[in-house]
């Protein structure tokens, strides 16, 4: 086979990783920032010129990084959008990233269609703020030139392959980038231009939705570029996980997805039903409090940081002398909590001590995890490991207590470019199957990721009453909240 390479386009920067493309081992890699001009007009920092995308690009392939290189797979943020007029320029700035702007615009979206378990059925996923489709709505009531001169639609990932390719006629996608539109359909697996038309008030080219192995085209000196696809769906391929595995991801929020055979249509709206890079589904669960929730205790006890706050919490014991935190600091998701606060139970004289309150913060945060957890498993989602990913996995305290309350064995990834990785997974798939040498139907297989393996054993039962606590907490002060 030979070599092939892997491009994350992030919110901030973008790496390539130049992969064996048999191994997976990584050879070289490169690194740039985007340059951080502010968009013509004085824009907002939600929207952002796709140029620096192809500068940063540039920067970093610089220094001969792609010699050799037979094939080039992309990843790149989700939920950006990109505006094209019929001439394929960009009609204003891409708009990105989780945009407070077009709140109104969702609720506004989902009373158009006929509430949330309308667009559930509909595309798997309820309108959010940072949903392409909201923004659409956004832009259209907005800045209705802009929306007017809109012929084409395409997130950064499909910009960036259409761009790599030398702008053809041709526009593609695939599964895993469309299923976050908010107009595309995991379950039908087709658009629906009847969304884009609600939200934009007309018609527009959509990219086509190629298949997991199939090439988006060869560039004119003769790289082959792969479908390319969201951020997410690259990651849970670097990582090489499959059916039985779990993703959560420990950031300032939280969220849990899991590979699945099928879509979910969830009325809740609880459930995101994305879909991944190989031909299978993602379903996604999400919570606003995760390390949040260890940072507000850090700040309350006075620790100067989380490693800090996770050796004061080593000193207590599981289930934290009976305290229990529910962590709803910022209102929740799952359970749809939108207006509540965080509940602190359990306060007796002699669990009022940092240990315990900082213990708590670490069971609450991860009980929060291990209830999205439950909603998927509760809708037949097999889990029979999780991996944990993000800073916060490394710590002490997380370690110690997640398999036990998860009731599974975790996987702590050693800390990689592993959307890089997998959009280099994707392009050795594609390289392979277009010279005969792969089954388009089944990945190559990659070295996987170097982890560290913890098993709940002698702890699971313990773990299992810290949960029960936790759970009786929740339904006494929320009572059914999260069977929606």
């Amino acid at each position: 086979m030979g070599i092939v390479a892997g491009l994350d386009s992030a919110p901030d920067f973008t790496r390539i990783v130049v992969c064996d493309s048999e191994t997976g081992a990584v050879l070289r890699q490169g690194y740039a920032p985007h340059p951080v001009e502010s968009p013509e007009g004085g824009g907002r920092p939600s929207d952002v010129d796709p140029q620096a995308w192809l500068l940063s690009l540039g920067e970093a392939a610089g220094g001969g990084l792609l010699e050799g290189v037979q094939a080039i797979g992309v990843s790149a943020q989700a939920n950006s959008v990109v505006p094209l007029d019929s001439q394929g320029n960009t009609v204003r700035p891409a708009m990105v990233g989780g945009d407070k702007r077009s709140q109104v615009a969702a609720a506004d979206l989902i009373d158009a269609l006929g509430g949330r378990e309308a667009w559930a059925q509909a595309v798997g996923s309820v309108p959010q703020a940072a949903q392409p489709v909201t923004k659409l709505r956004w832009l259209a009531r907005t800045e209705p030139e802009a929306a007017a001169r809109t012929a084409v639609l395409l997130q950064a990932h499909d910009w960036l392959v259409w761009q790599l390719l030398g702008r053809p006629a041709r526009r593609t996608t695939d599964r895993g980038g469309a299923s976050g539109t908010g107009y595309w359909s995991a379950a039908s697996g087709g658009y629906r231009p009847d969304l884009v038309e609600l939200a934009l008030g007309h018609q527009v080219m959509l990219p086509e939705v190629i298949g997991p192995s199939e090439a988006a085209g060869t560039t004119p000196e003769g790289l082959l570029i792969s479908a390319g696809t969201g951020e997410t769906m690259a990651a849970a391929f670097g990582l090489g996980i499959g059916l039985g595995d779990a993703v959560v991801s420990l950031g300032a929020s939280g969220s849990v997805m899991a590979v699945h055979p099928e879509a979910l249509v969830d009325q809740s709206g609880m459930i995101t039903s994305l879909a991944d890079a190989t031909g299978m589904h993602l379903p996604v669960v999400t919570t606003l409090n995760a390390v949040r929730t260890l940072r507000g205790a850090a700040e309350l006890l006075g620790v100067p940081d989380l490693e800090s706050l996770s050796e004061l919490a080593m000193k207590s014991t599981p289930g934290a002398h009976g305290l229990v935190l529910l962590p709803y600091l910022e209102g929740e998701r799952t359970p749809n909590l939108p207006h509540t606060a965080g509940t602190l139970a359990g306060l007796r004289r002699e669990s009022m001590r940092p240990e315990h309150l900082a213990r708590a913060a670490f069971e609450g945060m991860l009980c929060g995890l291990a209830d999205a957890l439950d909603v998927l498993r509760g809708r037949g989602v097999d889990v029979r490991r999780v991996f944990l990913l993000g800073a916060a996995a490394e710590l002490p305290a997380v370690q110690a207590a997640a398999p036990a309350l998860f009731g599974t064995q975790v996987v702590v990834p050693q800390p990689a470019d592993y959307a890089a990785i997998g959009s280099a997974r994707q392009a050795a798939w594609a390289l392979g199957a277009s010279q005969g040498t792969l089954d388009p139907r089944n990945p190559p297989v990659w070295q996987g990721a170097v982890a560290q393996v913890l098993e709940p054993g002698e702890e699971l039962a313990v773990g299992q009453a810290v949960r029960q606590q936790f759970v009786s907490v929740r339904e006494q002060t929320h009572p059914g909240a999260l069977h929606g």
